[in-house]
């Protein structure tokens, strides 16, 4: 079992969460539960609606449409963080090809601590702006940069 101190510490390391104060990261800590799958287990199954986001301690998980896998994730990565945010079906399954241990992140308990610390959305959505526009990049790579006041911009 992870301290508060731990996970904490942890959470500074998961890109989602590393723009925040070590305060707000204790109230994360707070309503975070660790939880354990093993090999062949599916922590997120396409099509289910999404109640909790799951930040990666230990071992590797496949991102798959069906067959198709679209992404292998691994420590100190975060994956159905979309869920926290909305209340929409999963887009994708989750399963583990390891071990995994992580930590989960209720909606409701989240969206509660949201409404208490607005500065924690603005980060969490910076960071997801961030992984969208990185995404569009990638799909669309001969799309032209603007640049507006010194800064590459995609839209």
């Amino acid at each position: 079992m992870l301290s508060t101190i731990e996970k904490v510490l942890f959470l500074k390391t998961v890109d989602l969460f590393s723009r925040l104060p070590g305060q707000d990261l204790a109230q994360i800590a707070g309503i975070a539960h660790e939880i354990s799958y093993r090999k062949g287990e599916e922590l997120i199954r396409e099509g289910e609606v999404g109640d909790a986001l799951f930040l990666l301690v230990a071992g590797e998980v496949s991102v798959h449409c069906g067959p198709q896998e679209i992404s292998k994730l691994g420590e100190r990565q975060a994956v159905g963080e979309m869920a926290i945010l909305d209340n929409e079906p999963r887009s994708a399954s989750v399963t583990a090809v390891s071990p995994v241990h992580c930590l989960k992140v209720e909606r409701e308990d989240f969206q509660e601590l949201m409404g208490e610390k607005p500065e924690i959305a603005h980060g969490i959505i910076l960071v997801l702006t961030q992984r969208l526009r990185e995404a569009d990049r990638k799909i669309h790579p001969d799309a032209p940069l603007l640049r507006i006041s010194g800064t590459a911009r995609s839209d």
